[in-house]
């Protein structure tokens, strides 16, 4: 089936047309430059360029669908429109579910909701060959989720959550700091590769307290300002081990809540697989060095790293929520022709992936 997909969770509007997992397009307007100005997201800012580009968005996912399929797809000849509803800004979301069901209505499309962490962590099956295998591990890193939990044919069991702020968000706000610039965390990435991680200390976050299965980085952050604030960088190599030292903590949390819970948590291998999956999705997972040390973390416990195969499916895209209804189906989850009550769907700016 091919699906139209729309993404407006945050300051990215995206649209794409997939078939199955298959990603025919993948089109994203990105943000960033005009809320860099504020340090963060503006919503009301968000609002506004979601409603200007939408269109243009939509119509050119159409329009280069056809460089995968060889002929043109109108959108007439599509078969159904998936859509993010949540989690996510309000008035952000609100765009493209308000879009999303106008063409639904006009076209007699089936419409279907997707969770937009859900769509994270099963991005890594797009344009993937191999058959899932189940139960298998997730892992979200995003701006403003960190989740991992277990996947399973039934749905998905939570096993650790963020208590505050997401991966991304903390390593945003501490390039921040670091006068990096907004969004910040992939040149913090660049930073720390030049710098020398031990030269600054800073506490990992919950030691000892692995079993309560939370993410939290807001004592990290305030550890961090008071470690600038005492000593302010002063050279090049000053920032770069700054950068250094807050990534590698940061990562370290991640490390050892996935080593309790994969330790207390062990899945069963199925007789037709050799491995057990963790399927890896969200703006984070781009990051190099936390690929590394998820896979070598992965590796004791005979757990193999899945990620996206493209870039442009690591931050928020449409891609994604296409993969996500295209699976749905293929799983017998939902069924199209069901999804034409349209005044039943409406955002939910904070949806927990197993509701």
């Amino acid at each position: 089936m091919k699906i139209l997909a729309i993404d407006t969770s945050c300051d990215e509007t995206a649209a794409a047309v997939t078939e199955g997992t298959k990603v025919l397009s993948n089109i994203i307007w990105s943000q960033a430059a005009a809320h860099a100005k504020f340090g963060g997201v503006m919503p009301s800012l968000a609002q506004r360029m979601h409603e200007e580009r939408i269109d243009w968005v939509i119509e050119r996912a159409i329009k280069s669908s056809k460089r995968a399929t060889g002929s043109a797809i109108k959108m007439q000849s599509l078969d159904a429109i998936a859509v993010t509803i949540g989690p996510g800004l309000s008035i952000a979301l609100g765009v493209g579910i308000d879009r999303a069901k106008r063409l639904a209505k006009k076209y007699n499309k089936p419409l279907i909701p997707i969770n937009h962490v859900e769509a994270h962590i099963l991005s890594p099956l797009a344009n993937s060959n191999d058959e899932m295998q189940f139960p298998a591990y997730g892992l979200c890193v995003s701006g403003g989720n960190t989740i991992f939990v277990l996947i399973e044919k039934e749905g998905y069991k939570i096993l650790a959550e963020t208590q505050d702020d997401a991966l991304g968000e903390a390593l945003d706000k501490g390039a921040r700091m670091l006068g990096l610039g907004y969004p910040g965390g992939a040149v913090l990435e660049k930073m720390a590769k030049l710098g020398n991680p031990k030269r600054f200390t800073l506490p990992i976050p919950l030691v000892g307290q692995e079993k309560r299965q939370i993410f939290s980085y807001s004592g990290l952050k305030t550890s961090f300002y008071r470690l600038i604030q005492s000593s302010p960088p002063k050279t090049k190599q000053d920032t770069y081990d700054l950068a250094a030292a807050y990534q590698d903590i940061a990562f370290k949390h991640i490390e050892r809540v996935l080593e309790y819970s994969m330790t207390n948590n062990k899945l069963k291998i199925d007789s037709k697989a050799d491995y057990v999956n963790l399927l890896v999705g969200g703006g984070v997972a781009a990051n190099i060095e936390l690929r590394k040390r998820l896979r070598k973390l992965s590796k004791k416990h005979g757990v193999r790293v899945s990620v996206p195969y493209s870039e442009k499916l690591y931050g928020d895209n449409a891609a994604m929520i296409g993969v996500c209804a295209g699976f749905k189906i293929i799983a017998g989850e939902v069924k199209p022709s069901d999804l034409f009550d349209y005044d039943k769907i409406d955002r939910n700016p904070r949806l927990k992936i197993n509701q």
